[in-house]
């Protein structure tokens, strides 16, 4: 008897706890529950919508990594000193050609020569050194008759005319190749962002920033050509990291410096530090 009334007792309370949890798992508290996950998932949604906006819009307000300025503001690079300094095959074909002016017998010049030359080597071999080959030509032949010599030196300066005018042609940048303009380039930023007290100055920051930022501009136009060419897409990633340690040493130095060759060079802060993707 005790057995029985025992097993029944165990039933019912078995019974009447299980009509306890059912209760707690009721339909309404579902509802409530996936209700609120549901609000849960549509703001995180929001969230990361927001905020792929937000990284949208920094990557379209910051200026390019490689370039320097943001899109559409190419006046920036434009009006800065360096782009005035550099020369392009466009400047050189604009230029006319080497000439003898008939009317005063000079060489007219090309306005950029190769190797390196400039105004005091120009009026050296141009000027100068046609003279003195004319005197000299005169002086070897022997004495010369008082009637005959101004016939002498004006066949002779003829002849040095010639050879000046054939010089200038060989001279010309227009017979240079990419090699012969990039030293050019080198050699005018070079005397550009030098100090006046010494403007062979190859070792100073703004040297070293507009040359580095000379060579990420002609290797961006390479792989604007040649989009497949992966070697030196890793040597313009260099290069940019390479500018920005240099700006970021002359900021160290002197900011005053550091915000001048920024604008020098057509670069915006943000386009130099922090993170820089290529």
């Amino acid at each position: 008897m005790l057995g029985a009334h025992l097993a029944q007792c165990s039933r019912t309370l078995a019974s009447s706890s299980s009509a306890r949890a059912a209760s707690l798992h009721t339909s309404a508290v579902l509802q409530a529950v996936s209700t609120r996950t549901r609000k849960t998932q549509r703001t995180l949604k929001a969230n990361v919508q927001r905020r792929e906006e937000l990284e949208l819009q920094a990557r379209q307000s910051r200026p390019h990594v490689v370039l320097g300025y943001k899109a559409g503001d190419e006046a920036k690079w434009q009006n800065c000193d360096l782009a005035r300094v550099l020369i392009t095959e466009e400047d050189i074909k604009a230029t006319p050609a080497p000439s003898v002016d008939p009317a005063s017998g000079t060489v007219q010049t090309s306005t950029f020569l190769n190797y390196g030359i400039g105004e005091k080597e120009r009026e050296a071999l141009f000027d100068v050194l046609p003279r003195l080959s004319q005197q000299g030509q005169v002086e070897a032949e022997g004495p010369v008759h008082p009637k005959m010599i101004s016939s002498t030196y004006a066949k002779k300066g003829i002849e040095e005319q010639k050879k000046a005018a054939m010089f200038a042609r060989m001279v010309d940048l227009r017979n240079a190749n990419a090699r012969g303009i990039a030293f050019e380039n080198r050699r005018r930023i070079v005397a550009a962002f030098s100090e006046p007290e010494n403007p062979t100055d190859t070792g100073r920051p703004e040297v070293q920033a507009a040359l580095a930022t000379m060579r990420i501009r002609n290797l961006w136009d390479h792989l604007s050509r040649c989009k497949k060419d992966i070697a030196n897409r890793r040597s313009l990633r260099q290069l940019v990291h390479k500018r920005a340690k240099i700006l970021r040493y002359l900021k160290s130095v002197d900011e005053d410096r550091y915000d001048s060759i920024l604008e020098r060079l057509g670069l915006e802060r943000s386009a130099v530090e922090g993170e820089l993707v290529v």
